[in-house]
């Protein structure tokens, strides 16, 4: 797009009559010219000739200034926007120290480690790297990538003769350190150690990657490494601070950019309500009715409907409350038919266009919808006969879906096609937020919070200029869902525009995360005494309770690895739940994908209908035990909806402490059981429910470690909240307390779950759980019930100072509610919070 034609653009997609009120704010970003640097005068000749002859004359300053930094041996962390080039920070010193040998045979040999957080962006830069390796004729740079994927044969020769190797934190766990004899000539050359998009690591995740980082730090000693890492990271809050504690050594941080940026349009945009089946405007005093595709007056045709509400009938969006027709109150558009609906209008006008959706399905749907708007031409302005007809068809085959669990060739060929302006939309998961080379469309929708300001700017950043492109406008659009978090967003743009991205959260001094990795590094060398003081003052303590429980065994040279067992089995770095389940075509035997085993049992189930590109599938047989589904190709017009049910059940109670006023503090270990139990089948034009199915499916438990708050129904009637207000106040003051528990207990929102009950069955009275989100439990329950009075404190003290009236994602809304936040009550969880709070506070 032209500099000022987003307006235009957003012009047009706002004039329909349906969609006058659906831009809530504008945010116009400016744009800004970039700033240059001088090459490092210690960079490879040969590298500096082939940049410039691809159009790079000069660095930007933070490239020369992070580069600079690393070349010195200093660790170093670049945090700046999407696209901003901080892949060629660490490429300067890399290659160059890999090139230095061809130069100069008396140079010792030099290599490189890269991590990538998925498999995906390492393939990505593998074919970036080698082509810039090979360009620049730097041929001791044997670029390879070491994973899951990697035949055997060619292990072999990459551990005895790679440079630059590229891998990710799992396949360094398992299968590098566990056999560092196998990479002793590469271990003793390695220079640099490469960490991408480093800002991924939080949680439980980002605690286990940092104490694999200090197991690698080790290895490395051992061969009398010392490598410099360089890590890059999108922008976040104290970057420094951040990687300092992944790396576990102090880390210098570069975050002025000076890259060029366009200018940018981020529009909020919500959803309108659902129109009448006469083409009326949804607005607040028109009752809103489900759609049918015959209108109620046979003797008239029907009118022009919003093409957002008949994708909602056909994609089976129901109202997070479960609300019928028989409803009067409206109904938005679902997020996800409105992305289809926006997707279908640029593409038709020729703007290049990513959507980030919610969930895998929700990326299948917006692809499938956006290609029947503009196939069928379901808009009464794209009736204009039968070439106008053929033109958009064409447009529609150039939109496709993208997200986790397709093969590899299917993605890396989908990256490619977009790349080249063959595809003009994309709509996928996160999966394209991390940094593979997708930089420089016109518009990117977000449909749905995706969790994190720093997230929200990071997909955003895709719209906009490619390096050495002219200053082009871009736009950027988050689509609300009907939520009370995205609805609070799109009216209060200052929790956007101007407030600070997230720091990444996480301990790798948590003792349920270390125990493992302590065994693993036992196993790898035996630990010897001063080692400790690289994983943390609780290491010793923890070596000694592995002695006594005979795990390890001491010796005056140290902790020896007594157990036959593999002892990096003993931790799983995602907690991933499981082997991938894989969807077979029963037909062909063709492997069409696969899903993690966590969301198998709601996603391809036996009956379900799948969608894999806007092709549908339905589900003849998930055999759980061999983690495969069976499929066979059909177009139903039903729609399929697991149904579940969950629990939290008390196993032991560890400690139990009266609080204030009759309240009990508990904390022990539970047991969360989720089971789909059965699903609807739903027609897929008018939602009706056409007949339940029960499913023979094992129940999924994760035993972990809770803190829990059993109240008097007396305390809470004496509070004044009445019986039908105590679920919304329990509700909300769980969401708060789980909010809050992080700065307390150094977790990411997303390591904690909780469930509240007006009465649950162990303990008879109403009860707010807050548990671990890792099996067995990861630290954080422990230090929430050992700092109760402090943590109940701020959680009251938060809700009492926020000036929202009835509830917001800065108090009691939460992004990750798996009942759509409701039903919530703020002024309840504040009376409830003031019981709970201690009588000395």
């Amino acid at each position: 797009m032209r500099a000022g034609e987003p307006d235009t653009v957003l012009a047009d997609l706002s004039a329909p009559l349906t969609r006058r009120t659906c831009l809530t704010h504008v945010e116009h970003l400016p744009s800004r010219p970039g700033r240059t640097a001088s090459w490092p005068g210690w960079a490879d000749d040969r590298l500096v000739e082939h940049l410039r002859e691809r159009g790079i004359d000069r660095p930007w300053i933070h490239q020369a200034q992070a580069a600079e930094l690393a070349h010195d041996g200093r660790h170093v962390v670049l945090s700046t926007a999407t696209a901003s080039g901080k892949s060629l920070a660490y490429l300067m010193p890399a290659l160059s120290v890999i090139g230095e040998r061809s130069l100069d045979p008396t140079a010792r040999r030099a290599t490189v480690l890269y991590l990538a957080p998925t498999k995906a962006l390492a393939a990505d830069q593998l074919t970036n790297i080698s082509a810039l390796a090979e360009g620049a004729g730097i041929h001791d740079a044997r670029v390879a990538a070491y994973d899951g994927d990697t035949p055997t044969e060619q292990r072999r020769w990459i551990r005895r003769h790679g440079s630059f190797v590229l891998t990710n934190p799992d396949m360094l766990h398992y299968g590098i350190l566990p056999g560092h004899e196998q990479w002793a000539s590469f271990f003793r050359a390695l220079r640099y150690v490469v960490i991408d998009e480093c800002h991924t690591y939080r949680g439980v995740f980002g605690s286990h990657v940092a104490l694999v980082l200090r197991r690698l730090r080790r290895i490395a000693a051992h061969y009398r490494a010392e490598p410099t890492f360089v890590l890059a990271s999108a922008t976040s809050a104290n970057p420094e601070v951040s990687a300092s504690r992944l790396v576990g050594a102090e880390v210098e941080a570069v975050t002025e950019d000076g890259s060029p940026r366009s200018g940018l349009t981020f529009a909020l945009w919500e959803p309108g309500t659902k129109a009448r089946i006469d083409g009326r405007p949804g607005g607040s005093a028109v009752r809103a009715e489900r759609l049918d595709p015959v209108s109620v007056d046979a003797g008239a045709p029907a009118a022009p409907r919003d093409p957002a509400d008949l994708l909602d009938a056909a994609a089976g969006d129901a109202h997070p409350d479960g609300r019928d027709g028989a409803s009067t109150e409206p109904l938005r558009r679902s997020a996800t038919s409105e992305a289809a609906a926006l997707l279908a209008d640029l593409v038709e006008r020729d703007v290049q266009t990513l959507v980030f959706a919610r969930s895998r399905r929700g990326a299948e749907l917006v692809a499938s919808g956006a290609r029947r708007l503009l196939t069928e031409g379901a808009d009464a302005d794209r009736r204009g006969g039968a070439s106008r007809r053929a033109e958009l068809a064409e447009a529609a085959q150039r939109i496709a879906a993208y997200r986790g669990g397709y093969l590899a060739e299917e993605r890396r060929r989908l990256e490619d096609s977009l790349r080249s302006g063959e595809l003009r939309a994309l709509a996928s998961t996160n999966a394209l937020e991390l940094g593979i080379d997708i930089a420089g469309l016109e518009a990117v929708l977000i449909a749905g919070w995706p969790g994190t300001r720093a997230s929200l700017w990071q997909q955003a950043g895709r719209a906009g200029r490619r390096h050495g492109e002219r200053d082009a406008g871009a736009l950027a659009m988050f689509v609300a869902r009907e939520d009370p978090l995205d609805t609070y967003v799109v009216h209060h743009p200052e929790s956007v525009f101007g407030a600070p991205v997230e720091a990444s959260v996480f301990d790798p001094e948590n003792p349920y995360v270390m125990t493992p990795h302590l065994c693993a590094a036992a196993a790898e060398l035996p630990l010897r005494d001063g080692d400790q003081e690289m994983f943390g003052p609780t290491a010793d303590e923890l070596l000694t309770t592995l002695v006594a429980r005979g795990v390890l065994r001491r010796r005056p040279t140290g902790w020896y690895w007594t157990l036959p067992q593999i002892a990096h089995d003993l931790t799983d770095l995602r907690g991933s739940g499981g082997e991938p389940v894989r969807i077979i075509d029963g037909a062909t035997g063709a492997l069409l994908g696969t899903v993690d085993a966590a969301s198998a049992h709601t996603q391809v189930h036996d009956g379900a209908v799948y969608i894999h590109q806007g092709t549908s599938f339905v589900v003849d047989h998930l055999d759980v035990e061999r983690a495969v589904a069976f499929v066979h190709r059909e177009d139903p017009l039903h729609s399929t909806h697991p149904e579940s049910a969950s629990t939290i059940r008390i196993r032991q109670t560890d400690s139990s402490t009266d609080w204030a006023g009759g309240v009990r503090l508990c904390f022990g270990t539970v047991d969360v059981t989720e089971q789909v139990t059965g699903y609807q089948v739903r027609d897929v034009f008018t939602q009706a429910v056409l007949g339940h199915h029960p499913l023979d499916l094992p129940p999924r438990t994760l035993t972990t470690k809770a803190v829990w708050f059993e109240i008097p129904a007396a305390l809470a009637e004496g509070a004044g909240i009445a019986d039908e207000e105590l679920p919304g106040a329990l509700h909300a003051a769980e969401h708060a307390a789980i909010s809050m528990l992080p700065l307390l207990a150094t977790c990411d929102r997303w390591d904690i779950g909780g469930v509240s009950t007006a009465l649950h069955e162990d303990t008879g009275v109403p009860t707010i759980f807050v548990y671990d989100g890792a099996a067995g439990g990861a630290g954080f329950a422990e230090r929430g019930a050992a700092r109760a009075a402090s943590w109940v404190r701020a959680t009251a003290d938060m809700i009492a100072e926020c000036g929202c009236a009835d509830g917001c994602p800065a108090c009691v809304v939460s992004p990750k509610c798996g009942n759509g936040n409701e039903p919530l009550s703020k002024a309840g969880a504040a009376a409830l919070l003031e019981v709970l709070r201690p009588a000395d506070a």
